[in-house]
């Protein structure tokens, strides 16, 4: 059984190995993923040592100590979050072999083509189509809000494979090159000016069966485990303690006493709370992570994510007075990340918006936590053993 002082060790000698000043930033990602070091809970020989998960931060210790590189997590955060560990879960020994160390290196960057026009809040409504020709799919529809697509190479995709029987059941899961003939991307302009989103058309694009993940129809029950990481990526990312929105308001209020009232005073003081227990909620949450796959609790991470970020981004436009409404950058930009605490009030105020739209709704959320984490129970779903093919559209 690896521990903490063997990981230690381990770390130490590759850092010997390969001194950060001394070599380059990819030749450095690349040996740290084939000594295991990447992700230590992963198998062995693809990033990881079949270690305990609460034992990445020894190594990421040990490296950050030394000063060496990292991945560029947030550049890199669907691919991390969210495709590799369906890969891990559902992949094929060749398609996690071809996939996993580039994604984690950086080399390729992820997207996710799950929504549609039709097809948001009610996912497995979706209607872009995948019909198997040969040892081919030829997927045609139509995706939305898609995050990085303008930079991705790959993406994870579910398309409806089988309009006879529920909706539900006839979803199957690919990984889709976005480079493929085919695959157009558009850019979708934000209410902050940049188009950090895009629409993506399919039109007749031909994905090799070796590309599916999952058994064919399977698609819903893989996507589960995309999801629900997905969940847990937006609203459990580790952060110190005034972290996130709440960093840059505490940091005014203290800078910035004339702009201070009473009535601003006790928000700041509630939603410094609600931001604190967030944090130490979502530590609890990565500790549960170590025993197995996330569950619907990251749920509720994200409604806490999305509803703080909104209350808290309003309270500093209120806190900041006029100079708050101002926004000091317009223009149409293509960005690689969003960045939060990097831009002003403005931008904070108005990008906090998508913040209960992006990785579920908050009203689905909602369902998912009333439902599979209280045990209430469930609404009525009266097209559940409906025909896709059937269904009102």
């Amino acid at each position: 059984m690896t521990d903490a002082a063997e990981l230690r060790r381990r770390a130490q000698e590759f850092l010997a190995a390969h001194p950060p000043a001394g070599t380059g930033r990819l030749e450095f990602l690349r040996a740290r993923f084939d000594a295991g070091l990447a992700w230590v809970h992963f198998p062995q020989g693809l990033g990881g040592l079949d270690a305990p998960r609460s034992l990445q931060a020894v190594v990421d210790a040990e490296l950050e100590a030394a000063g060496a590189p990292d991945n560029d997590p947030r550049r890199i955060g669907i691919g991390l979050g969210m495709a590799a560990p369906t890969i891990l879960k559902y992949g094929t020994q060749e398609q996690k072999q071809r996939f996993l160390r580039p994604l984690w290196t950086g080399e390729e960057v992820w997207c996710q083509l799950f929504s549609e026009p039709g097809a948001g809040s009610d996912l497995a409504a979706l209607g872009t189509r995948a019909v198997r020709e040969g040892d081919e799919w030829v997927v045609n529809g139509q995706k939305v809000w898609t995050s990085s697509a303008h930079l991705a190479r790959w993406a994870i995709l579910i398309a409806r494979t089988d309009p006879d029987v529920p909706k539900h059941r006839g979803i199957t899961y690919f990984l889709c090159d976005m480079t493929d003939p085919g695959v157009e991307v558009r850019p979708l302009r934000q209410i902050t000016g940049e188009a950090e989103f895009n629409e993506v058309f399919l039109t007749d694009v031909r994905i090799p069966d070796s590309r599916r993940l999952g058994e064919t129809g399977d698609g819903w029950r893989v996507a589960q485990t995309t999801l629900n990481n997905e969940r847990v990526a937006i609203g459990g990312m580790r952060l110190p303690r005034e972290g996130g929105m709440i960093g840059p308001v505490s940091k005014t209020w203290r800078e910035r006493p004339e702009l201070r009232t009473h009535d601003l005073h006790q928000r700041l003081l509630k939603l410094w709370v609600e931001a604190e227990v967030a944090r130490l909620t979502g530590e609890r949450l990565r500790q549960q992570l170590v025993a197995g796959q996330p569950g619907p609790e990251g749920a509720g991470m994200k409604l806490a994510f999305a509803r703080l970020n909104q209350e808290i981004s309003g309270l500093e436009v209120e806190l900041r007075g006029e100079e708050g409404l101002l926004y000091d950058d317009w223009t149409m930009r293509r960005p690689e990340l969003v960045d939060f605490t990097g831009r002003d009030a403005g931008y904070r105020y108005l990008r906090s918006k998508g913040n209960s739209i992006e990785g579920g709704t908050s009203e689905v959320l909602l369902n998912i936590v009333a439902e599979r984490v209280l045990g209430l129970p469930a609404e009525p779903r009266t097209d559940k053993d409906v025909a896709w093919k059937d269904l009102a559209r």
